[in-house]
């Protein structure tokens, strides 16, 4: 009898839930732990909450030296940066130098800062600053002060390595969902194409549509969890990098394409961007789809897009 295997746990700060086909329990519960594996050894290198991670070795030397990261790593930030450029700077992984003592986003927070004050705090914030050296595989933040972090992709990312790992060790179906982040592989055990909701970001709780997307990634990013409400405007809790305001406009961005860590990264910057340079950014981009709910809870999506309500 072939079943679906979950597992429910804290990993990189996030709920993650592995879901796999496999018929064998004791088999299902081997691969499960494989997978977790992957997703904290991911962690270990990712993290900027422990001294020893090779993100914050590259941080603390930032405006010193450049320092020799794993392949892996290098090619992650190479990634970013990369997707930086093709967002113009409103995806960002230097956005760990922000200010966040200016920003609580909770029912206290009374007014914005003013905009000098906002602007300063994102100072350091310019992936053009982060040096790669491809041949010594190392990098450099060039100022002093400098962050980088992977809070934008490395959810993404571990859901990919997780994936990656579950196929090869032969298991031919599931998900990895990190915390709205997911990626879909093979089919149901009934042979139907797995079902993925998307929130509706006024009660999170229920579906306002759902998405047959196997073999695919989903991410969402919204302010419906997160936010303040100043002047009767609602403020996400998503910055814009250029001018360290928070953005308004949209409630939340879905984003569908093969990878996890694309999705992942995608889906901030379409918010920081708006509904329609978002859009065209995103139809310009192939195997890569958006769903978009404004705050007027308008719907808004890409041109390669069939919704089932």
């Amino acid at each position: 009898m072939v079943n679906v295997h979950r597992r429910v746990l804290k990993l990189m700060g996030n709920r993650f839930e592995i879901s796999i086909v496999v018929d064998d329990v004791v088999l299902a519960e081997a691969h499960i732990d494989a997978a977790i594996d992957e997703i904290r050894r991911i962690e270990k290198l990712l993290t900027t909450f422990s001294d020893d991670s090779q993100t914050n070795e590259i941080n603390r030397n930032a405006g010193i030296k450049p320092v020799r990261v794993d392949e892996e790593v290098f090619s992650l930030v190479a990634r970013s940066l990369k997707i930086s450029s093709i967002t113009q700077g409103s995806f960002d992984i230097t956005y760990g130098s922000i200010d966040k003592s200016l920003w609580n986003f909770d029912i206290n927070m009374k007014a914005l800062p003013d905009a000098e004050t906002a602007r300063e705090s994102v100072r350091l914030i310019n992936y053009q600053n982060v040096l790669l050296d491809a041949e010594n595989s190392t990098v450099f933040l060039k100022e002093k002060g400098m962050r980088i972090g992977f809070g934008g992709i490395g959810k993404g990312y571990a859901a990919d390595k997780a994936k990656n790992l579950l196929q090869q060790r032969g298991v031919a179906s599931g998900i990895v969902n990190a915390a709205g982040d997911l990626v879909t592989w093979g089919t149901q055990p009934s042979g139907k194409a797995w079902t993925i909701a998307i929130a509706d970001p006024d009660q999170s709780s229920t579906p306002f549509s759902t998405l047959n997307i196997s073999n695919m990634a989903i991410a969402t990013s919204g302010n419906y969890e997160k936010y303040a409400v100043i002047n009767g405007k609602r403020y996400s809790h998503t910055i814009d990098p250029k001018t360290g305001l928070p953005v308004g406009g949209i409630k939340s961005v879905s984003i569908i394409c093969p990878s996890a860590e694309l999705a992942d990264a995608m889906a901030t910057p379409v918010m920081v961007m708006g509904v329609k340079v978002g859009l065209d950014l995103i139809n310009q981009l192939p195997q890569m789809a958006c769903v978009i709910i404004d705050d007027y809870s308008r719907v808004h999506h890409s041109k390669n897009i069939n919704l089932k309500n």
